[in-house]
């Protein structure tokens, strides 16, 4: 069975988001392990008092499982973008790992805005390198979500309003949404 253009779009759109969330938290990870050398060294994303991972990475938050939250991110987006690319090259994935990612990826979504709200209104900083990896875990979970309604087990009804959902561009709207909630956020919190 071939993939359709639309489905290649989508593993694509999970790849590269993948390859950038990586990135991201790999610099990060590295700057914490520079912070850990010397707990008074200058990190290269502190941009301003605002724009300042020293101030995120030595919060307990940052840190909320015991170990960096960038390992962890780390392991999401190595295996999401594995996965996205066996998808975009024609390879078939099961409808059940599909499910297990996008239920992955939203646990992403939902320990993003979390560590976003702690960030902004108990640390009182945004750390650059989160702002990518939270809009990389956006889109991912937005091209599960495309890869995976059919598979859910919704109702007729539920699945015709999904399907014009996405017809009509408006899941795309709702994690545009999410990200303009943080985006708010931090312009009340620091303006």
């Amino acid at each position: 069975m071939t993939k359709s253009i639309k489905q290649r779009v989508l593993y694509g759109t999970i790849t590269i988001a993948s390859a950038v969330g990586f990135l991201a938290s790999f610099l990060q990870m590295l700057e914490k392990l520079t912070l850990l050398k010397n707990a008074n060294s200058i990190l290269t994303c502190n941009i301003n008092s605002v724009l300042s991972c020293s101030n995120i990475l030595n919060a307990r938050q940052s840190s909320v499982f015991g170990f960096p939250n960038s390992l962890l991110c780390i392991s999401f987006f190595a295996l999401t973008f594995t996965t996205g690319l066996v998808g975009w090259t024609g390879g078939l994935i099961q409808a059940k790992l599909r499910l297990f990612y996008q239920a992955m990826a939203l646990f992403f979504v939902g320990f993003g805005f979390w560590y976003f709200w702690q960030s902004i209104f108990n640390v009182g900083s945004i750390c650059i390198f989160c702002i990518f990896c939270y809009g990389s875990v956006l889109a991912i979970s937005g091209a599960w979500f495309r890869l995976n309604y059919k598979e859910m087990s919704l109702k007729k009804s539920l699945l015709s309003k999904a399907e014009k959902l996405i017809s009509n561009g408006y899941d795309i709207l709702m994690w545009f949404f999410i990200a303009l909630v943080i985006l708010v956020e931090g312009i009340v919190k620091f303006r």
